[in-house]
């Protein structure tokens, strides 16, 4: 029997019974659809990711502080809790690590902005004027302070968007105008350009730059500093600084050979791996769940299939008596089950799209539909069609043909 003739007899068959054919195709639209929107997310999100770690600077160094004495308990402390970086680390590293083209310490405090009636609950970063490079931030108005404001600790102060829209009434300029963080004054010398929200959904533009002397002597009065950023000359040789810095900043602690490093250094490409790598074990898990669907929808083919074979047994009696095979009767149940697989793959990938483009659209979260996952949901649907159509239409095959025109 030729393939047109068994398609023929497939499409015949399903059309005597179409909402049963459909609701038997649904497990497979849900599940593909499934499948293909989950995917969808996680590729979206691991490349939002790695635009946002980009954007930050792809080859920026962060270097923390880190306590390698573990306090009673076996408890460590957060990294904010740990003195162990000062300025002369800084300069150490400056005047050593060849490979690196800019570096600035970074203290922060979190308060209240205030301008007149107006208050903003926001963070202030205290860095040096390199900062903003190494970060890959501009300003839109205004200017950066200098390294002679940091010698003489000057309270003035860059600021991002948001703060300007919540302390300043609209079309007010803010340069030159004195704002308060806590009970200290600031001179606001520059306007930064808006970067919006990072794939975790922090605003980029809620920030208050200032002099790491200014935040470190008049806000936070300690002599200690809480990270230290870094940007290598290139990205091919981050590593290679991560490891110079590591040598200098040993050295400058006066640690012992074999003893715990008492800070920590991380590049972008670290960040970023880690961070990909847990997107794509919750891509894989939902992807899995997701395709359970598919799983139920195979088991509802069998299910279906059976009843058929049952229903059409004189059918297959009257076929086989006069000269069909039992292999074309394998094949015309078999051509069922992969039809109905495949229509219901084809509707799903339709739905599928159309899920993760409103996903996009309505929530606002990224997503990538690829090529590979559709592929992927057509050679499982086709699998899916085979493995749980075949043995039903191998019982319909092994059927005797004078006890099938005998069945009732």
């Amino acid at each position: 029997m030729s393939f047109i003739n068994l398609f023929r007899i497939a499409l015949k068959a399903l059309k005597r019974n179409k909402l049963r054919a459909f609701l038997t195709m649904l497990g497979i639209i849900i599940g593909v659809a499934a499948v293909i929107t989950m995917m969808s997310i996680g590729e979206g999100s691991k490349q939002s990711i790695q635009n946002t770690f980009s954007s930050m600077g792809s080859n920026m160094i962060t270097i923390m502080p880190y306590n390698n004495m573990p306090m009673p308990g076996g408890v460590r402390l957060g990294a904010s809790s740990v003195q162990t970086l000062t300025l002369d680390d800084v300069d150490k590293i400056r005047e050593q690590v060849k490979d690196i083209s800019a570096i600035s310490p970074g203290v922060s405090s979190s308060g209240q902005a205030i301008k007149g009636s107006k208050n903003w609950p926001t963070s202030l970063q205290g860095v040096s004027p390199e900062y903003l490079g190494i970060r890959k931030l501009s300003i839109q108005e205004g200017s950066n302070f200098t390294d002679e404001q940091i010698r003489s600790s000057q309270k003035v102060c860059l600021v991002g968007k948001t703060v300007v829209d919540n302390l300043f009434n609209e079309g007010e300029n803010p340069i030159g105008q004195i704002i308060r963080f806590g009970k200290i004054p600031f001179e606001i010398i520059g306007v930064l350009s808006p970067k919006g929200q990072n794939t975790f959904g922090q605003d980029q533009d809620d920030i208050i730059i200032a002099p790491y002397s200014s935040v470190m002597k008049r806000i936070l009065a300690t002599t200690y500093i809480q990270n230290i950023y870094a940007s290598a000359t290139t990205e091919a040789v981050s590593d290679k600084a991560t490891d110079e810095i590591i040598a200098v900043l040993r050295a400058n602690h006066r640690l012992r050979e074999g003893a715990e490093n008492d800070f920590d250094v991380r590049t972008q490409a670290d960040l970023i791996n880690t961070m990909s790598s847990t997107s794509s074990m919750m891509t894989s898990l939902l992807t899995a769940v997701a395709g359970i669907s598919l799983v139920i929808g195979g088991i509802g083919i069998m299910n279906i299939m059976y009843v058929s074979v049952t229903e059409r047994t004189r059918e297959i009696g009257l076929r086989m008596s006069i000269g069909a095979r039992g292999k074309d009767i394998l094949w015309q149940f078999l051509t069922e089950a992969i039809l109905i697989s495949i229509t219901g793959g084809l509707i799903g990938v339709v739905l599928g799209i159309s899920a993760s483009l409103a996903v996009s659209y309505l929530l606002h979260w990224p997503t990538i539909i690829s090529e590979s996952s559709i592929i992927i949901s057509f050679i499982v649907c086709a699998f899916t069609g085979v493995f749980f159509g075949y043995y039903p239409a191998l019982k319909a095959a092994a059927l005797d043909p004078i006890e099938a025109l005998r069945y009732e």
